[in-house]
């Protein structure tokens, strides 16, 4: 497997937590990190995800519920992932008041 930074396997981790059914913000990954200004670098860790199948980052989704336009996998597949989860996506957007894990 590959040999990650402290931070990122920390953020690898952490979307192993993330239960069926539920989604997180970048931002909460961040502040779970201890900064919430590091949603930039949380984001460029998941873009370079290489297990996505065994660290969900498709559960990761922005501050108003949109998908991520640039998901490793494509927007569509995050899209059929999070539908296959469970989880309503309509117009790419996920409706956090009722599918984000707090």
């Amino acid at each position: 497997m590959k040999e990650f930074t402290p931070t990122a396997q920390r953020v690898y981790d952490y979307l192993r937590t993330i239960p069926k059914g539920k989604v997180v913000t970048y931002g909460q990954i961040a502040e779970y990190l201890g900064n919430k200004n590091m949603c930039r670098a949380v984001g460029n860790i998941l873009h370079d995800n290489p297990l996505p199948d065994y660290y969900p980052c498709y559960k990761v989704v922005n501050a108003k519920g949109l998908l991520a336009k640039n998901f490793g996998l494509g927007i569509e597949e995050q899209k059929q992932r999070l539908e296959k989860d469970g989880i309503k996506v309509a117009d790419y957007r996920v409706d956090l008041k009722v599918f984000q894990w707090k």
